[in-house]
């Protein structure tokens, strides 16, 4: 869906809007569509999909078979010039590594990102899991400890603007699903200055989460880990790797501190 035109001098380009909405239409779960699709998708006339459709596919963001389109290998260069630019990486990765090498389990920095949070930096383990991650991966941020990590300490107006838009799927037997229990888990975030969650995404897999601040005391991401539940169970990650996560989310709002034009770009 297209974001209405906030500005009124002119300067805001819908046809920009437009094609950008058209790319982010793909998803996991819609990696090739039909142009009709798409226009459903996005909520856009198919002849505006047409045209962008078109520019896209001329400047190999987007491919075409038969009918369908499908996002081409191009769409990297987008997401990997704010990696690149920001030097995201060489700041976190260090911090997260070490986590990583103390714990063996999978460790990432995530940000809001619209309604879920999204993993900008990601250091693996050779454990196996049954969710499969990686930079870029978006999950809900209502079912996820990385997620409510940051909403926990969002400010009051932004976290009322998320639950007023959130639709909350019951994504395993064990999802938190009401707005009302979701605060109540977000004021115990507040308290303990770390989130849990079991199974709540997925079965099986248990995380922990801890915020990062920036200068101003304001959140701009989180550092989560997780694992398999049958290797550690949920009060085991909170005694055994919620101190570890704890010490590099302080590594990293200290490396920000340095750079902070890169805790500018991360705020969401």
């Amino acid at each position: 869906m297209v974001e209405k035109n906030p500005r009124s001098d002119g300067e805001y380009l819908n046809s920009l809007a437009r094609g950008l909405a058209v790319l982010r239409a793909f998803t996991r779960e819609k990696p090739e569509m039909t142009l009709s699709e798409i226009a459903t998708q996005t909520q856009l006339n198919p002849a505006v999909v047409r045209r962008c459709l078109n520019t896209l596919q001329h400047l190999g963001y987007v491919g075409k078979k038969d009918k369908l389109f499908l996002l081409r290998p191009e769409v990297f260069k987008l997401g990997s010039a704010y990696i690149e630019s920001m030097n995201l990486e060489e700041v976190v990765r260090p911090s997260l590594q070490r986590v990583r090498d103390k714990t063996d389990n999978s460790v990432a920095l995530g940000v809001l990102s619209d309604l879920d949070v999204l993993f900008l930096v990601y250091v693996s383990t050779k454990q196996l899991t049954r969710i499969v991650a990686g930079v870029g991966t978006r999950f809900p941020a209502y079912a996820t400890a990385a997620g409510r990590a940051i909403l926990a300490f969002e400010e009051k107006a932004k976290l009322d603007a998320y639950l007023g838009e959130v639709h909350m799927e019951p994504l395993t037997e064990k999802t938190v699903t009401t707005k009302k229990e979701l605060r109540q888990v977000l004021n115990d975030v507040r308290k303990n200055m770390y989130a849990a969650t079991d199974g709540q995404l997925d079965f099986g897999v248990v995380s922990v989460a801890v915020p990062v601040f920036n200068e101003e005391n304001k959140v701009i991401a989180s550092v989560s880990c997780s694992t398999a539940s049958a290797r550690l169970s949920e009060q085991e990650m909170i005694e055994q790797i919620v101190p570890e996560l704890r010490d590099a989310a302080r590594d990293i709002e200290f490396q920000l501190r340095r750079s902070p034009m890169l805790a500018h770009s991360i705020m969401s």
